[in-house]
């Protein structure tokens, strides 16, 4: 259903500018901000950064809740990370706002190049974009914690992303082996309770009390990114060449141990699973 006076955005309105390479330089740095609609039908602003010279990307939204959602993609450690600033509710006794940062493995078919990503341009600021396809929700286990202390080793962006969350920054057991075998020193993580421990925790939804622990779940959702490129066929051209970008919209669920149920206070009903 459209809007009144809300454009429709087109695809061939976004494009990457491969025409011009000369102006936009080597290691190009660039920001583009969008209009896009939320899961619940919602618009706000997105601010997408792409860094050509540190292969990163990153993305943030800020949800009708006040909620500040970010994304980091660095492609140079195969890792991303994501990032919630909760606004907290002073009647209920937390503090201004929570942060959480979940921190997994980069595939890199999951986004689209950085140095595409600096390229992209938009034709319309005004019109209101919509992913093209919606990826399946995914849920995450996160039984490990980073130390922020040596998170450098992991990532260098980790420590400007999760400053305000040097207490609660998650992984899991299987990207831990993975980032071990790449050589990443084991002294960036720590263990949680073991997940055969962690089993028998309730979750955080059915806990009374607010100094128990729990298994606490927290879902994000990135309305809309650029996840593929696209590739156009010309006569005049032997081979396809890059013509703009697919976008989509991805939901993640993640669960982790929290030492009292006063760290989760939005996980308010219990759940299934």
């Amino acid at each position: 259903m459209r809007l009144p006076g809300v454009p429709l955005a087109r695809p061939a309105l976004l494009l990457l500018l491969l025409l011009f390479p000369a102006l936009l330089g080597t290691g190009a740095s660039a920001e583009l901000r969008v209009r896009v609609r939320l899961p619940d039908g919602q618009v706000t602003e997105e601010s997408l950064q792409a860094d050509s010279d540190a292969d990163s990307i990153s993305l943030e939204l800020r949800k009708p809740d006040g909620t500040l959602v970010s994304f980091t993609a660095d492609f140079k450690k195969d890792v991303k990370i994501f990032r919630a600033l909760i606004l907290g509710e002073l009647e209920k006794g937390q503090s201004q706002f929570q942060a959480l940062c979940f921190v997994t493995q980069l595939q890199h078919n999951e986004i689209i190049p950085s140095e595409a990503m600096a390229k992209l341009r938009q034709k319309n600021p005004r019109a209101v974009r919509q992913a093209e396809e919606v990826r399946g929700l995914e849920h995450l286990h996160m039984d490990v914690a980073v130390n922020f202390s040596q998170g450098a080793l992991l990532s260098p962006h980790l420590h400007n992303v999760c400053a305000e969350a040097v207490d609660a920054i998650y992984t899991r057991q299987e990207d831990v082996r993975f980032w071990l075998e790449q050589g990443v020193d084991s002294s960036v993580f720590e263990a949680l309770p073991k997940a055969s421990e962690q089993a028998e925790l309730p979750r955080c939804g059915q806990v009374g009390e607010r100094g128990q622990p729990c298994v606490c779940r927290y879902g994000l959702s990135l309305a809309w990114y650029p996840c593929m490129l696209k590739y156009c066929h010309s006569r005049d051209r032997p081979t396809p060449y890059k013509c703009g970008i697919r976008s989509c919209q991805k939901s993640y669920s993640f669960d982790f141990y929290v030492p009292h149920r006063q760290l989760c206070l939005w996980d308010e009903d219990p759940y299934p699973g």
